[in-house]
């Protein structure tokens, strides 16, 4: 709907693609929470902070999000640039 009032035409995507980045994106995102839990090992945290008591901190409802935005950003971009 969006696209049709942006009057922007609507990438076909393969379902390879969708499979693919689905995959990938899977995979980022275990990484990303890895990844912050690493680092607050290392820093010898256990919450990141006291917005969200007993969940660890807001950083740890966003931590895969922080790597699977840019990486759908740029999977994203590749296919509709070079599809």
């Amino acid at each position: 709907i969006i696209l049709d009032i942006l009057n922007i035409p609507e990438p076909e995507m393969s379902y390879a693609f969708i499979l693919t980045s689905g995959a990938l994106l899977g995979i980022v995102a275990q990484a990303g929470d890895l990844l912050v839990s690493f680092l607050k090992r290392q820093a010898k945290m256990k919450d990141s902070g006291n917005i969200i008591p007993g969940h660890g901190g807001l950083l740890d409802r966003i931590d895969a999000l922080m790597l699977v935005a840019p990486v759908f950003y740029v999977t994203t971009i590749i296919f509709l640039v070079g599809g």
